[in-house]
């Protein structure tokens, strides 16, 4: 589907550049790395989730003396930067979570290397008191929203509907585990990793190590196996392992982990609990919500802070209200911490909104589209921060499309008096790019470069992790330029090579930094004057087509009342999920999925289809057979045979079409993609479930063995 300009690349699915290596295996992974004299390293972690070190043995029978053992006395400042500054890089005394790191040990033979990770015993002191649920461990973080007055609106509600929704953690699994390899060269650092943010490893190598000078620090991104949001800044941690060894070996070290290590270790999904007061009139006019939403954060902040900012923001779902209260708590605990995740803390607040939106359809007798369909957002309506939606959801026609994909009325009425039989519905909505002032916070800069053979360089600090990045910024840098699309190249993100142009995060890529793009292409083509590259180039030198982000007209954020414009862009989207439930087992089987998105302007139209169809895999996934086993707070079950995630076997059809509703900020008028595929399959999944066996559900994932005893 294209828009209407004429456009030449824009809307068109020009294949991916980085796939034919990837497809073929020429691609070079961190792994990949063949550095001579190469140490490999290994991470000795806490076994119990609180209490204090006692005691460090080393057993007999290991060549201790060949081993480079570092401990967190060798880090000139212990501690991982991102929002705070609470995490130490390595235990010093006192262990918050089970699998934190408290020495790390290097040697060139990686068999002995592990042998000598088991002669290491720790002994501790262990303290009883530790929290594991949310609400038990102390405040991180809490904000509010309020819109209205919620008592005297509630009072005068017809009724009013009240649930606890739950849902759980989610594991990445990206195809390619974290990992580094590391060198110093002097006091300068050079690093190679798999990660997602090139600009916040370095970030917290330079802080850890107290270096004052950027270009002390080089970090490269090899070629990214996935990320998800699971290798935002969970691999500034690895880094600084690496880093670590390598400074104290004086030779270069790697540390790649095993897919065991990774799961147990790294961050996931935020567990959620949201409590939902909504009021209505008994016609199902929407007026009162009362939203709760709290997340289990884990030992130490990291992101949660802005997961739980995005979860509130996105809890009062597409809809209008004439008052609503929106609390967001964020709780310690004696877990590892959670991070970042596709969707960031949205999915969780929209399963909740959504979840009870078809109850609450149910409570009134309602058709649960009509119900939704009577209290959208329309253009000018005021959210609860109090931003007026400046350009027009089109809703009506987001759902109109889906439905008739679905062929819902047909189907619906069909599967209603079959048993185990279910079809559910959700309706839903993204915010394009940081929220509040952060993208002001950013500052994010983008360049291209001129070069002799008349080729244009794009060089950003946004990362390909599978997404698309190295195919769509060509697309627009050649719409702009004129230029054949083969003719702009894509530098691979390098922190002493490209400027900030921010973390890889929050559906922000292609809208808000291919936005950049698009006005440095600009910048470039003013100063050609119509003068080939090459030509130019011969006589100038190497020339900069620059831009440096600006926020549209008319936005303004209140960081401290927490009110004003949260997003620029806001993309919507409507799923539909038909799902069966075996009799005997009580699986649930998703058998057919249908979504219609709003992302504005489609770049490639191929690869936005593959965000929103991978998107919606792991959200059924995280639905129906993705369990995290928590035991005092880590995951146990870290392997793929005992954490089951759906396979092409197991993925329904999934349908995908969009409507183009141009941003008039974004990279050629686009909005967000990469996340809205995650916000909608739970409660769409969940709904046709709770049809299915005609009873209403409130917690993700759904496992079978739970119905089976209910």
């Amino acid at each position: 589907m294209s828009i209407a300009p004429p456009y030449r690349y824009i809307g068109q699915s020009i294949l991916r550049r980085e796939g034919r290596e990837k497809v073929t295996g020429a691609s070079r992974y961190v792994d990949d790395n063949v550095i001579p004299d190469c140490l490999h390293g290994k991470t000795i972690r806490s076994t119990i989730a609180k209490g204090r070190i006692v005691d460090i043995s080393f057993g007999e029978g290991i060549p201790w003396d060949e081993f480079i053992i570092a401990t967190a006395k060798d880090l000139p400042r212990n501690v991982v930067v991102l929002i705070e500054q609470d995490q130490p890089a390595l235990v010093e005394e006192f262990v918050q979570h089970k699998h934190e790191p408290i020495l790390l040990l290097a040697h060139k033979d990686a068999g002995l290397l592990e042998d000598a990770a088991r002669a290491i015993t720790i002994t501790y002191e262990e303290d009883k008191s530790a929290a594991f649920e949310i609400g038990e461990g102390s405040l991180q973080k809490e904000y509010l929203i309020e819109e209205g007055d919620i008592e005297k609106t509630f009072a005068e509600c017809d009724v009013v509907f009240e649930e606890v929704y739950r849902t759980g953690a989610q594991e990445h699994v990206y195809i390619e585990p974290n990992g580094f390899v590391g060198w110093w060269d002097g006091d300068n650092i050079h690093l190679r990793g798999s990660h997602q943010c090139p600009y916040y490893v370095h970030k917290a190598v330079k802080t850890a190590f107290g270096l004052k000078d950027d270009r002390q620090v080089d970090i490269l991104q090899e070629t990214t196996g996935g990320a998800f949001g699971g290798k935002e800044d969970f691999p500034s941690t690895v880094a600084i392992h690496t880093a670590l060894l390598a400074r104290k070996a004086g030779r270069p070290v790697r540390m790649i982990y095993d897919r065991a290590e990774d799961m147990a270790c790294s961050t996931k999904r935020h567990p959620s609990e949201t409590r939902l007061r909504i009021g209505c009139t008994k016609d199902g006019k929407l007026k009162a919500l009362d939203c709760d939403f709290r997340i289990d954060g884990g030992a130490y902040i990291t992101l949660s802070p802005v997961v739980l900012s995005r979860g509130i923001l996105h809890g009062s779902g597409p809809y209008k209200w004439e008052a609503a209260r929106l609390v967001g708590k964020s709780y310690a605990t004696n877990s590892p911490p959670y991070g970042a995740f596709r969707g960031f803390g949205a999915p969780q607040s929209l399963f909740a909104i959504e979840s009870a939106m078809s109850a609450l359809a149910e409570k009134l007798g309602m058709c649960p589209v009509e119900f939704r369909r009577k209290n959208f957002l329309k253009k000018g309506d005021v959210l609860p921060t109090g931003q007026a939606l400046e350009g027009d959801p089109m809703l009506d026609a987001i759902v109109d499309k889906g439905l008739q994909m679905a062929d819902y009325w047909n189907r619906a009425k069909k599967i209603a008096p079959i048993p185990n039989r279910g079809i559910g519905l959700s309706v839903f909505l993204h915010g394009t790019g940081f929220t509040g002032s952060g993208e002001v916070y950013l500052a994010s800069r983008v360049a291209l470069a001129t070069r002799g053979d008349g080729k244009v360089e794009v060089r950003v600090s946004s990362t390909e992790m599978g997404q698309g990045t190295e195919t769509i910024f060509p697309q627009i840098a050649a719409e702009v330029l004129g230029l054949e699309v083969d003719d702009v190249l894509f530098v691979k993100p390098q922190t002493s090579k490209v400027p900030n142009s921010g973390p890889t995060v929050a559906s922000r890529t292609c809208s808000v930094v291919g936005r950049l793009v698009e006005r440095a292409a600009h910048d470039l083509k003013g100063k050609l004057n119509g003068t080939p590259i090459a030509d130019y180039h011969a006589t100038h030198g190497e020339t900069l087509g620059e831009a440096k982000y600006q926020a549209p007209p008319g936005l303004y954020w209140d960081d401290e009342k927490y009110r004003g414009s949260a997003y620029g862009a806001y993309s919507w989207g409507i799923n539909i999920a038909e799902v069966t439930i075996d009799p005997v087992t009580m699986h649930p089987t998703v058998e057919n999925f249908w979504g219609v998105y709003d992302i504005g302007t489609v770049i490639n139209p191929t690869l936005a289809k593959g965000q929103v169809e991978g998107g919606i895999a792991q959200g059924i996934g995280w639905a129906t057979c993705e369990n995290v086993v928590l035991e005092e707070g880590a995951m146990i079950n870290t392997h793929m045979t005992n954490y089951i995630i759906p396979t092409t076997m197991d993925a329904p059809p999934i349908m995908v079409d969009f409507i183009e509703n141009p941003y008039e900020y974004g990279g050629f008028g686009s909005k967000g993609v990469g996340e809205i595929p995650m916000d909608g399959p739970g409660p769409a999944v969940l709904n046709a479930v709770s049809m299915a066996l005609r009873r209403p559900l409130n917690k993700i994932p759904i496992i079978a063995e739970e119905l089976l005893d209910d």
